[in-house]
C-alpha cells in the first residue's frame, strides 16, 4: 500500500470506531503520517446536544465526557490502528476543542512509518 492508502484506511477505521464506539462519527477526517507520528484530525463530531451544552457554558462537561469516553476505549483504538499499520504503538494522545468542534488524535509509533513508503 502507498502512504496515502494507509492514511485513508486509518481514516476509515477511525470513522467507524467513532460511529460504533463513541456514538457519532465526524463530518470530516484527515489522517497524516509524519515520521513516527500519526496525526488524525476529526471535524464536526459533536452531537447537537453537545453543541448546545458547550454554547451554554458547559464546555468543560462536554470536553470531560468526550475525553473519558475515548480513554475508556483507548485499548480498542490502539488495536484498530496497530492492525492496519503492523507497527508497535508507544502512546495515544487526544484533545477536543469545543470552540472549533474538532478532535485531534496523535499516535506515537516505535519506528519512522513514513520511511516505509
Amino acid at each position: 500500500m502507498t502512504k496515502g492508502q494507509v492514511e485513508a484506511k486509518i481514516s476509515e477505521a477511525v470513522t467507524k470506531f467513532e460511529l460504533e464506539v463513541m456514538g457519532r462519527g465526524p463530518k470530516q477526517i484527515n489522517t497524516m503520517i509524519v515520521k513516527n507520528l500519526i496525526i488524525i484530525r476529526l471535524e464536526g463530531f459533536f452531537s447537537i446536544s453537545e453543541k448546545r451544552l458547550a454554547e451554554n457554558n458547559r464546555v468543560e462537561l462536554v470536553k470531560r465526557v468526550r475525553t473519558l469516553l475515548f480513554e475508556n476505549e483507548v485499548e480498542n483504538f490502539k488495536n484498530i490502528i496497530q492492525n492496519i499499520i503492523n507497527t508497535e504503538l508507544i502512546s495515544v494522545h487526544s484533545d477536543v476543542s469545543t470552540k472549533t468542534g474538532e478532535k485531534i488524535i496523535i499516535v506515537t509509533l516505535d519506528c519512522n512509518l513514513e520511511n516505509e513508503y
